[in-house]
């Protein structure tokens, strides 16, 4: 029979077979197997019956691995304790239409969480020492099994009791053992120009502060900007649109029109047309970051027509319209 798997490849699934009933048959294998799976049976070769600690075993058979660092690299002894960094915090800015184009200083007020100065942020009570966590037995996890139709599987877990430091303390009352008190500070924040509704400013450091000595997160300030009932604006550019009447399209004007700038002198040229666009260069919004190079205004020039004519004005219209029909004859020869 071994002859013949051999010569079928089938050597290493009877090995399999054959440990599998040594498994079975032997009380003692089965029981380490049923705890912690084939890994544990290769323990078992090197030694295992010593280890009387499930933690044990896991930090013997990663033990040397350099990434792993041990049980570190999976969160177990050499998680105790360990620094965390702290949250980011997000804080939502308003801003008005020019504060947005030209970028303002502002100071804002946030509440964050800050290292409690009662306990040094080990949120311990001070005077008190720490005891072992009954729950983990001080090893910061726990090891819960389940029982599949592909054997059984162990899922180590941070032990909810002591929150994997593998001790308990006495909390400390002002932070309540988190070692972080909520406290407000205001901060100086430079918007810089160009920045739109969505904009989002990173401040380095100014988030909760990070439990046990960790760094602390970063602040997010996100931009929300008002619209100008006037002023439209379009990436860098800002639209406007303007009215002119019939008579200054017809013979051309000079008009003031609005920008982020002030009013400024317009140029409407003779003969412009309904929805004809007008470029006012550099006077759009600067680039984000690139503050020296700005968009430009598009002014939209809108004709109005009136409805109603004095009699004057009527009759110098009807001689214009004889005028040009006096010209149409010419205009064909």
């Amino acid at each position: 029979f071994i002859s013949n798997c051999r010569e079928t490849g089938a050597e290493e699934k009877f090995k399999e077979i054959s440990n599998a009933y040594e498994v079975l048959s032997d009380d003692e294998k089965r029981s380490i197997y049923d705890k912690y799976g084939e890994a544990g049976l290769k323990g078992a070769g090197m030694g295992m019956g010593d280890f009387s600690n499930p933690f044990d075993l896991f930090e013997s058979l990663f033990e040397g691995m350099g990434g792993m660092g041990g049980m570190g690299g999976m969160g177990g002894r050499g998680s105790r304790n360990r620094a965390t960094e702290g949250e980011d915090q997000v804080y939502n800015l308003v801003l008005n239409f020019k504060e947005a184009v030209f970028g303002v200083e502002k100071e804002i007020e946030i509440a964050r969480l800050e290292s409690c100065s009662t306990c040094d942020g080990s949120g311990a009570k001070p005077g008190t020492k720490p005891s072992r966590c009954s729950t983990c037995g001080g090893q910061g996890q726990v090891v819960s099994s389940a029982r599949t139709p592909l054997g059984v599987f162990q899922q180590v877990m941070t032990c909810s009791t002591c929150g994997g430091t593998g001790e308990i303390s006495t909390p400390c009352n002002p932070c309540s053992g988190d070692g972080r008190v909520r406290k407000s500070k205001r901060i100086s924040l430079k918007v810089p120009a160009g920045v739109d509704s969505g904009s989002r400013l990173r401040v380095r450091s100014e988030g909760n502060a990070g439990r046990r000595g960790g760094p602390p997160g970063d602040l997010f300030v996100i931009i929300d900007v008002l619209p100008d009932p006037v002023l439209k604006r379009d990436d860098t550019n800002i639209l406007y649109t303007c009215k002119v009447s019939y008579i200054d399209a017809i013979l051309g004007t000079t008009m003031k029109v609005p920008t982020v700038d002030g009013m400024v002198d317009l140029k409407i040229p003779a003969g412009t047309q309904p929805g004809t666009t007008l470029v006012m260069a550099k006077k759009g919004v600067p680039l984000l970051n690139k503050s020296n190079m700005r968009g430009d205004q598009l002014v939209k020039v809108q004709v109005e027509i009136p409805k109603r004519l004095s009699g004057e004005e009527r009759k110098l219209i009807e001689e214009l319209a004889n005028l040009n029909k006096a010209k149409a004859p010419n205009s064909r020869r």
